[in-house]
């Protein structure tokens, strides 16, 4: 492919993208003699990964998660158990301040689920990252798919899809008026003289009510660097786009298919301008998973020596999940669309049969080889930034996720090999820009711009009051309006 001049491009946005635990994205991998993988537990595992993508100027980490368990594969845990298909896993908020200790620019998307969250709380939480992080951490927004997850937290099954972003939308009303509207940007005031830490009249307390929540009370943080996390989203629906529209700034996309990938980028842009906002207000990042070689010989050994522990059979179990199939029921010349021609399983297998009608399931197994179905690039570092530029080209993407194999060198050879070959083609940064994880991303500022929706609950409060502690009543309807 004819490389484009340097001055001709944006940087992408690169991040590595991991999980506290020991399987991931590209199962079984684990089980490779250099794998470090099972040190998830270990902070110096977080922290030796944080140093070396900051030395490849990485945008960022971004920490998957998951609540529950994946259970639908021969109705059972044990391949989840045995494999370690996301399974045991830790809370991925707790490692981000030892990792911010040791880094000065990479920023931090871990990944909660709203829908076991109280907004009160997880405020608190976001705001506390921000501060130790000196305002380099994001939010993955997830709402959740596993009746396993609602079952562990005492529900008899999970909420049905769009009524959980309904109230997912409310959720984040809430969150704003706390990161947003409680605290004046000048009411913290730190005059020991006057013996004043915080302005009582420059705070407000945030009375909530909704059909969801209802709060009244005071943030308890005060003003973080960004206030609002960098906002992040992966949802595809039409549901979920309209959620993204709504509050996302980088929504992460999973499609192995360049043209369906661009239509649904095309598809996210018009429903942010439907919002009020810009198309360029929300950043796309696409999963990928490269492996990389001096040479096209030695990576395609390199791939073949992971495909052989590589475990297909937990790639399975994770997406009998995420379609809720039980595939260990079918055969190998099992026609997988013709199994299902109703409600939203349909649309799971499609995604996964990428148009094609004939689909079996032999041919998903045989797309699993190296346990995983992101879309695999294998190549020296040429070949790699050809298709990484392919898809920012011909997708309209932004960056991507680079899914872990075996670790650390995955990220390491990748450093060492493309990140060069990115940087002399203008796809990739020589140095960091100073600033917050937004700032970095958007080049205009710390904060939220003023066209996203959380804007409205900021200037609401910003005339200050004659009163102490004023107060922000925004009843829920009014606060949709």
């Amino acid at each position: 492919m004819a490389s484009t001049p340097a001055s001709a491009r944006a940087p992408i946005i690169l991040n590595a993208f991991n999980m506290a635990s020991v399987g991931h994205i590209n199962h079984g991998l684990w089980t490779h003699p250099r794998d470090q993988s099972s040190d998830y537990h270990r902070l110096d595992y977080w922290t030796r990964l944080a140093k070396e993508l900051e030395r490849g100027l990485f945008d960022g980490l971004f920490i998957a998660d998951i609540i529950g368990a994946y259970d639908t594969y021969q109705q059972s845990v044990d391949v989840t158990l045995r494999e370690s298909v996301q399974l045991p896993i830790n809370d991925p908020t707790l490692v981000v301040p030892a990792m911010a200790a040791v880094t000065e620019h990479l920023g931090f998307g871990v990944t909660v689920n709203l829908s076991y969250e109280q907004p009160y709380l997880l405020a608190r939480r976001f705001s506390t990252l921000d501060h130790l992080t000196q305002g380099r951490i994001g939010w993955n927004i997830v709402t959740g798919y596993l009746d396993s997850a609602a079952r562990a937290m005492g529900q008899r099954q999970q909420l049905a899809h769009d009524a959980r972003y309904d109230r997912a939308d409310e959720f984040m009303d809430v969150l704003y008026q706390l990161w947003e509207g409680s605290w004046s940007d000048s009411a913290v005031r730190r005059d020991r003289a006057g013996r004043v830490y915080a302005d009582p009249q420059q705070v407000r307390r945030v009375q909530h009510s909704g059909p969801h929540f209802q709060v009244d009370g005071y943030h308890l943080s005060e003003p973080s660097p960004q206030r609002t996390p960098v906002l992040l989203q992966a949802g595809s629906s039409g549901r979920g786009l309209q959620f993204a529209a709504r509050h996302a700034e980088c929504v992460f996309m999973a499609i192995q298919d360049k043209a369906a990938t661009a239509a649904l980028v095309r598809q996210l842009r018009e429903e942010a301008v439907r919002a009020g906002r810009q198309p360029g207000d929300i950043k796309v990042l696409v999963g990928m998973t490269p492996v990389v070689g001096a040479t096209t010989r030695q990576a395609q050994e390199k791939y073949e020596e992971y495909c052989r522990y590589a475990s297909p059979e937990a790639a399975l179990a994770h997406l009998s999940a995420t379609a809720g199939i039980d595939f260990s029921t079918y055969q190998r010349d099992t026609p997988l669309l013709q199994q299902h021609r109703s409600n939203g399983i349909e649309n799971s297998i499609k995604r996964l049969a990428n148009g094609r009608e004939d689909y079996r399931l032999g041919d998903l197994i045989d797309e699993l080889a190296l346990g995983g179905r992101y879309a695999t690039v294998v190549g020296d570092a040429q070949q790699i930034a050809d298709e990484m530029q392919s898809w920012v080209e011909e997708a309209g993407v932004d960056g991507f996720n680079l899914a872990r194999t075996v670790v650390p060198e995955c990220f390491g050879d990748f450093i060492d090999l493309v990140v060069p070959e990115l940087q002399s083609r203008g796809l990739h940064k020589s140095a960091y820009a100073p600033g917050s994880m937004r700032h970095k991303l958007f080049g205009q500022g710390d904060r939220l711009p003023a066209q996203h929706h959380a804007q409205q609950f900021r200037q609401s409060v910003q005339g200050g009051g004659a009163q102490a502690s004023p107060s922000l009543s925004t009843p829920y309807a009014q606060a949709l309006a």
